[in-house]
């Protein structure tokens, strides 16, 4: 990859572990994605830094696009099945595997006690 050691997620060795199992998983259509290294390289890079889409660096593309290969893989089964045959494989990748939830919470759903207040007395 030509980008900047920051957005360089796949090295040369590292995709040529990936690409096969990405390829054996991914859905097929009529068209095949373009640039898909791209593409998984933002997915992971969001993942990895626990940015929001539309912080993804641009010179890993389009947020939106890889907003959207995301959420429909997601919903395919797709990270689920690429999970499962890594397993399978007894490969270690060197990485955690990448979930496709992510539930934000209010700080004040933390669970802490509610404080309570004293009454007050009124002078008669």
């Amino acid at each position: 990859m030509t980008e900047s050691n920051a957005t360089q997620i796949f090295t040369d060795e590292a995709w040529a572990v990936w690409e096969p199992l990405i390829e054996a998983v991914r859905p097929r259509g009529k068209t095949p994605p373009k640039d898909l290294r791209r593409t998984i390289s933002a997915v992971f890079w969001r993942h990895q830094n626990g940015a929001k889409w539309r912080s993804i660096p641009a010179e890993l593309g389009p947020w939106w696009l890889t907003a959207q290969l995301f959420i429909r893989w997601a919903k395919r089964g797709v990270w689920v099945r690429l999970f499962t045959l890594v397993q399978e494989r007894g490969q270690a990748l060197g990485m955690v595997f990448l979930d496709d939830t992510n539930i934000r919470a209010h700080h004040k759903a933390a669970g802490a006690q509610k404080k309570r207040r004293q009454p007050t007395t009124r002078p008669s």
